[in-house]
């Protein structure tokens, strides 16, 4: 029910943005919402949705008394406004459209299957709203026996095709993460939290690769490709820190500041022959040791 709202929530501010300052009127609205939905759209159920919208997303659908024309003020960057908001609108935008394709594009449209959880997400996003606790039945991958978990969700954070809670976790008295795709059931509590003051998920991961909370002060990690392999990483970066240092006709040269553990290391690792790690040490050799490692396999008598 609450996916089904959001997805009426996302569509009616698409539909305004594409509108522009012009805006549409009630009937306007109404005819594309009946196309779009296959049901009637009352000036009720739009002004109890201009309201959810605003709370929601911060959004604020206006109406020119003198032509009775609705519209988004700046709607040009509305969706730029805030990080979050953009990432919502368009998570939901992009689903919808792949779900219509899927309809009407059939075998022109391939996704890949993830992993992420998406069964539990909005449950524990109504859980951080109203700072409740949640308890878990959570099976690692390195285990075949579940465990049960009492959580203080802080934040969610996506990384690699999957999503995390980072919240504290009340049976191990410290801050965790836990993959929403392993977790078995969920169940949201009436027992209220407090959250730690000025907590930003984002400063959290600001020094650390992937989904680790870092274990202690970033480095600064040096490493250079090839010219070609530099395009792919200037649209997609290693890391958030990532600057480009130097540049010849050979090589490009980039630093990270980040705290080194295993997932940096196989990142660094995917990219084999086309990127060398140079600096410091102790990152160089551990990426050394494991391409050596995975040579020796294909290298040794069968």
């Amino acid at each position: 029910m609450v996916t089904e709202l959001l997805k009426k929530y996302i569509w009616l501010v698409q539909t305004f943005i594409r509108a522009g300052e012009r805006g549409l009127n009630l009937e306007e609205i109404s005819g594309r919402w009946e196309e779009r939905f296959d049901s009637p759209y009352s000036r009720r159920t739009f002004n109890n949705h201009r309201e959810a919208v605003e709370e929601v997303f911060g959004i604020r659908i206006e109406c020119n008394r003198s032509t009775n024309r609705y519209f988004i003020g700046g709607s040009e960057d509305v969706s730029d406004e805030y990080a979050e908001n953009a990432w919502l609108i368009n998570t939901f935008t992009v689903n919808n459209m792949l779900s219509l394709g899927k309809e009407r594009l059939s075998g022109r449209i391939a996704v890949e299957d993830i992993p992420s959880g998406h069964r539990h997400l909005t449950t524990v996003l109504e859980a951080m709203t109203e700072n409740l606790e949640i308890v878990i039945s959570y099976c690692k991958y390195t285990s075949s026996e579940a465990s049960e978990y009492t959580l203080r969700p802080y934040a969610v954070k996506e990384f690699a095709k999957r999503w995390y809670i980072i919240g504290h976790c009340v049976e191990r008295d410290g801050l965790r993460v836990y993959g929403l795709d392993r977790i078995l059931s969920m169940e949201v509590t009436s027992r209220k939290f407090r959250m730690p003051r000025r907590f930003d998920v984002d400063e959290l991961f600001a020094t650390s690769f992937g989904i680790y909370i870092p274990e202690g002060p970033g480095q600064t990690i040096r490493f250079r490709t090839s010219p070609t392999e530099a395009r792919y990483l200037r649209d997609l970066p290693v890391h958030s820190s990532q600057n480009e240092t130097a540049a010849d006709e050979e090589h490009v040269t980039f630093e990270i500041f980040v705290c080194p553990n295993k997932a940096l290391i196989m990142e660094f690792c995917k990219y084999g022959s086309r990127l060398e790690v140079l600096s410091p040490a102790p990152v160089r050799e551990a990426v050394a040791a494991e391409l050596r490692k995975a040579a020796g396999i294909y290298t040794s008598a069968t």
